[in-house]
């Protein structure tokens, strides 16, 4: 447990908790402590599925502006990898990822949320990319998960403008999935985060790598990737009990180990 992001686990959902007061603003040792909790969802049994939350007041404001204003430019060099790869470890995690959004999710805090598999959003949040009013852009995957998200040219027209999106924009625009009102955000998170908990936790995984890793590629080679992985979910016994639920009951009433 890092001493501003934790992993608590609680019936089956990991929640990946930031806490460093008072914006969550994404300083290199917030970076680092990301990247650990993620890797503890990753390899822990007992989670199905994880909720990324920065309280109820904000989600991330964005990075810690006093870092990096002492930072030279061979000092990025060397940062900006384990950055972005910070980010990344949430949006590798092989599990459902859902961003429960309050107040502000700008900056860092809109990558962490873009890394995630999907949004819930406070109807009164803003998200956007402002690191355009600072002379720099987006570095830790805000100029390519956002353009993967909402199309090129609304990522550019809110990257070049550096403007705030509320929670409707959002939604209409595919930025959010969810928009609840601020007090429900992460009880939402958590109902959306429960139907995972007994579902068939590989197929899952091999769902979520195949349209992760299929948008990177053409559309042979994911073709190709979705096939690999759809045999290979025939080595499952969960795919035996599926099948034989199936059958034997009708769709809807398998009770999966996850194995």
């Amino acid at each position: 447990m890092g001493e501003f992001v934790r992993l608590e686990v609680e019936d089956g959902i990991g929640t990946i908790r930031l806490d460093r007061p008072k914006m969550n603003a994404l300083n290199v040792q917030v970076q680092e402590e990301i990247r650990a909790a993620a890797a503890e969802a990753t390899v822990r049994d007992d989670v199905k599925a994880v909720i990324v939350y920065g309280g109820e007041k904000v989600f991330a404001a964005g990075a810690d502006i006093k870092e990096m204003q002492t930072m030279s430019y061979t000092d990025m060099v060397d940062r900006s990898g384990p950055l972005q790869s910070s980010i990344t470890a949430v949006a590798r995690i092989p599990k459902p990822v859902i961003a429960a959004i309050t107040g502000y999710a700008l900056g860092g805090g809109c990558e962490l949320a873009l890394a995630c598999d999907f949004r819930v959003v406070a109807d009164d949040a803003k998200l956007g990319q402002p690191e355009i009013l600072l002379g720099i852009i987006p570095g830790a995957g805000g100029t390519q998960r956002l353009a993967r998200l909402v199309g090129s040219a609304k990522a550019k027209e809110i990257i070049f403008g550096g403007r705030f999106v509320d929670a409707q924009e959002s939604l209409a625009i595919g930025l959010a999935d969810k928009v609840v009102p601020a007090a429900e955000v992460y009880s939402a998170a958590r109902e959306w985060a429960a139907q995972y908990v007994g579902a068939a936790s590989y197929a899952i995984r091999a769902a979520k790598e195949a349209v992760d890793r299929g948008l990177e590629v053409d559309l042979e080679t994911g073709l190709e990737i979705e096939r690999m992985l759809f045999a290979g979910l025939f080595a499952t016994r969960d795919r035996e009990t599926g099948m034989a639920s199936f059958v034997e009951q009708g769709p809807g009433k398998a009770k999966f180990e996850g194995k």
